[in-house]
């Protein structure tokens, strides 16, 4: 399994040096690019540049999200890695984390979340779309302060891939950084997007948000 490149990076909207703001799109295992600009039709895309990498072999890391940390590098790493430099090329034109959001489902999800755990700040929201926080029970919290970043955490209480004690303990994590989170735990058991969370971005990616 190669690591992970810019290379399949599909960008939509108005240039990052003429945006309002970007957005980083994070596909789940299996998935592409592609997938994740279907979510985007249905967002306030208005002035927004859109950023959507594409995992080496459609997988972020091999492992599931819940193994130990070594299990998944160095892909995992490597994955950080390319989300950190498109927030790195957003920056250099002009739009700061404060207008930078992402939005990952599934592995995605659990991705985006880590990155932005990783990497404390203000961001302009984070949609974790059936995710949570990468590691086993037992893994320390992160720390550092994201000064109110708004944070979605949505899946459904039988999710097959997510269980959601680590969804409640990722919630809980979170908060402690200083997140404006966010949970909604769906009845069911289905592994999708829901229309409430489409709500939810849509609600701060509109020109009213934070």
């Amino acid at each position: 399994m190669k690591l992970h490149g810019l290379e399949g990076t599909l960008r939509f909207g108005p240039p990052l040096a003429k945006a309002n703001g970007a957005v980083i799109l994070v596909h789940g295992r299996g998935g592409s690019p592609d997938d994740m600009a279907g979510i985007a039709e249905h967002l306030n895309a208005d002035g927004l540049a859109f950023l959507a990498p594409a995992a080496e072999g459609g997988t972020w890391y091999p492992q599931r999200f819940m193994m130990p940390l070594a299990t998944n590098e160095p892909w995992l790493s490597s994955a950080l890695g390319v989300l950190a430099a498109l927030a790195a090329e957003a920056k250099g034109a002009g739009i700061g984390p404060e207008r930078l959001g992402f939005i990952g489902f599934s592995q995605g999800a659990c991705l985006a979340l880590e990155f932005v755990a990783r990497t404390p700040r203000r961001y302009r929201l984070v949609g974790g779309l059936s995710g949570a926080l990468i590691g086993p029970a037992d893994t320390p919290p992160p720390k550092g302060d994201l000064r109110g970043t708004p944070v979605l955490l949505g899946c459904a209480e039988r999710d097959p891939h997510i269980p959601v004690d680590f969804v409640l303990r990722s919630a809980a994590a979170l908060s402690a950084m200083g997140a404006d989170l966010t949970k909604i735990i769906f009845p069911g058991g289905a592994h999708t997007v829901f229309p409430e969370e489409i709500a939810w971005l849509n609600e701060r990616l509109g020109p009213t948000g934070t």
